[in-house]
This record gives structure tokens, C-alpha cells and sequence, in this order.
């Protein structure tokens, strides 16, 4: 299995791209999408949705091996995952397990987050501001109490069994605020006819990538990404 940052390499070397191109048809800085595939800044839904359009493949082919619609006989596709099954994505802010993986061209991406940032300025350290993505998403809180911070709202805490559904063009971030395991279930579903990447998702990259060298190699933003499959254990 590659890595997300090995995905991203393979998939623009395959297209024939260079750093440069890619940078033109996404806004991100090519000192950007080179940590990027190098695993060494932080990957958010933001970026993998802003990339697979770039290259227009579905995001699951970022994520894992992926099966495409069946070429005839109707729509019924399904994927089953078990209990500690999917592909996690790991940075300091979160850790992402992405399900369905298996599956392209879904309305939705679904993925549990467990929230490990408590304040907002870690946050922004490591994203460089709040995460925005085109379209909308649905969040349920499965454990844990989270602080649901956005650009025009007041900062809410949500329990266990408490939602939200907003759009997702606005800032946002989740933050934990108690000390046990904090996560959600999210849906993320972009907005057809979007554009590749809104300004402010480019201009908070940007931001990121205009520090120094020195700065990102000191700074706790620079992180091991870590892209892998998750399994089930198997009972023996």
C-alpha cells in the first residue's frame, strides 16, 4: 500500500506533471506539494479533494486500491468494513480513518476523526488556518466532548450523540476538549460544480508554504504523515 504522499507522486508522475503544473491547477505552492509527497506537512480533506481534481481522479484513488461502477447491470454496489478496518491518515491535529475506500465516485466520504489538537492556535499552527473545503458536512460525535470552532460562529462544545451539519466552505475546525478519546463520525460531500479550490483554502497554503525552511523544521507543523490501511484482527 503507498503512503498518500506516494499516491499523489505516482499519480502526477504518471500524468506526466511537474511540481510547477500542479501548482497552477491547484493554487498550493510548489514547496507545498513537495512536502506533500514527502509526507512531511499535514494532509487534510481540503488538500486530497483539492488534488484529486487536479489530476480528476476520485479521492479513494489517493486513499487505496479502489473498485469503479460496474460498467452494466444497475447500480447496486456496497462495501462492508469491519471493526478496525480503513485507511488512516494521521497528523498532529487528527487522526483520519477514512471507510469506503474501496468505492469511487461516491456522493460522500466518510471518515471518523479523532480530534487531538485542544486549542485553536495549535490548529492553525499546523493547517495554517481553519480547514474549508466546496460543499457540505455532516458531523455526529461518538465519544469524547469536542469544541466545533467556525469563521462565522461562536465556538459550540458537542457531547457524545450531538451533530452538525454546516457548510463546509465555512472555516472550521474540531478541537478536543475532555480528556478521554474524542472522535466523529463525518460525511464530507463536495458541491457539484466547484471550482478546484477556493481562495481562502490557496491563501491559507500559501501562508504555509511562505515560511522559512528553518521555521517549518522546528515547528511542530512539520509532521510525520502516516498513510495506511487498517485491518481487523484476525481471531486465531
Amino acid at each position: 500500500m503507498q503512503s498518500p504522499g506516494e499516491a499523489i507522486r505516482s499519480l502526477r508522475n504518471k500524468l506526466g506533471l511537474t511540481l510547477t503544473s500542479v501548482s497552477e491547477r491547484t493554487g498550493l505552492a510548489v514547496s507545498t506539494l513537495s512536502k506533500l509527497e514527502k509526507g512531511h506537512v499535514s494532509l487534510s480533506y481540503d488538500k486530497l479533494m483539492t488534488l484529486s481534481a487536479a489530476f480528476n481522479v476520485d479521492m479513494a484513488e489517493l486513499l487505496g486500491p479502489a473498485s469503479p461502477a460496474p460498467s452494466s447491470g444497475g447500480s447496486g454496489r456496497r462495501v462492508i468494513q469491519r471493526a478496525g478496518e480503513g485507511y488512516e491518515v494521521e497528523t498532529q491535529s487528527y487522526r483520519q480513518v477514512y471507510l469506503a475506500t474501496d468505492l469511487l465516485n461516491k456522493l460522500g466520504t466518510p471518515l471518523v476523526v479523532e480530534s487531538c489538537a485542544r486549542t485553536l492556535d495549535e490548529f492553525i499552527e499546523e493547517f495554517g488556518g481553519l480547514i474549508h473545503h466546496p460543499g457540505e458536512e455532516f458531523a455526529y460525535v461518538l465519544e469524547g466532548e469536542i469544541d466545533f470552532h467556525t469563521e462565522l460562529y461562536a465556538p459550540t462544545r458537542l457531547k457524545a450523540g450531538d451533530s452538525v451539519y454546516f457548510d463546509s466552505e465555512m472555516g472550521h475546525a474540531y478541537l478536543k476538549a475532555s480528556d478521554d478519546r474524542c472522535t466523529v463520525l463525518a460525511v464530507c460531500c463536495p458541491r457539484k460544480g466547484t471550482s478546484v479550490m477556493m481562495d481562502k483554502i490557496k491563501n491559507a497554503s500559501e501562508r504555509v508554504a511562505a515560511a522559512s525552511p528553518a521555521d517549518i523544521g522546528n515547528s511542530s507543523a512539520t509532521v510525520s504523515l502516516k498513510g495506511k490501511p487498517r485491518r481487523a484482527a484476525t481471531k486465531r
